[in-house]
């Protein structure tokens, strides 16, 4: 039953995550531009370069906004990978429940402690 609920929610993660792929495009891109427009800005002496980035870096900012969307893409990828750690790691705890000595090194241990 855990691995049916895993399963629908990495298949929703993974739809959510395919279909905001442009955004996350967008996003990367127009945040990359309004970084490097901003190092310009930070490194121009004259006025009119200020002015001009500062324009270049407002639209790149709208744009940048505009994106918004790619944030729900990245936290579907987020609970994607959550799902796939998940996944991973119930087989793992499902051989350790069925193994009878894995309780009895520990109890061993604090037996000798003693």
């Amino acid at each position: 039953m855990k691995k049916l609920g895993l399963l629908i929610a990495g298949g929703i993660a993974a739809m959510v995550l395919i279909s905001n792929l442009g955004p996350i495009v967008g996003l990367a891109v127009s945040a990359a531009i309004l970084y490097f427009v901003f190092k310009q800005f930070l490194k121009a002496e004259s006025t009119m370069a200020k002015i001009g980035y500062g324009i270049i870096g407002f639209i790149a900012l709208m744009a940048t906004a505009s994106n918004f969307p790619a944030i729900l893409g990245l936290a579907a990828a987020y609970v994607l990978y959550l799902v796939y750690k998940k996944w991973n790691d119930s087989g793992s705890r499902v051989m350790e429940d069925n193994d009878p000595f894995a309780s009895f090194e520990k109890q061993w241990a604090e037996l000798n402690r003693n």
